[in-house]
């Protein structure tokens, strides 16, 4: 029973809570980013190349076409959808970097912790002691 309280303990600490909410949030707002990526910057650049942007690629060799029509054997480099994904993780990079911005602006300042209070130095209380150690 020990381990499993333990655990709990581990679990329910708010740190890994906001973690596993904060990586939550971040895998949804991947996904819309890359449909923003996908559905309106692509074409955009897109036009540029004359191509879908994800599509883009350079072909090393050739492949043939098989009986349905699809080309068997290609080999080539994807760079078009590995652009988009540089650019999808360049958008993220940017969001997350205004949030943790902001969330830095939001926090209270910490105010410097008061002085201690002045009161005599060490010096100063052993020399009373020893008045008073005189006086008896």
């Amino acid at each position: 029973m020990g381990f499993l309280k333990e655990f709990k303990e581990f679990a329910m600490k708010g740190n890994l809570v906001d973690i596993a909410v904060g990586f939550v949030m971040g895998a949804a707002f991947k996904e819309v980013v890359s449909s923003f990526t996908g559905g309106i910057v692509s074409p955009l650049i897109g036009l540029l190349f004359k191509a879908d942007f994800n599509d883009l690629k350079y072909v090393i060799t050739e492949g043939t076409p098989n009986e349905t029509g699809e080309i068997v054997g290609e080999i080539a480099v994807l760079y078009g959808a590995f652009l988009t994904n540089v650019i999808d993780f360049i958008i993220v990079a940017f969001v997350m970097f205004l949030i943790v911005k902001a969330v830095n602006r939001m926090k209270k300042k910490e105010e410097p912790a008061p002085e201690a209070p002045k009161g005599p130095t060490q010096e100063e209380l052993l020399a009373e002691i020893r008045d008073l150690l005189k006086k008896q």
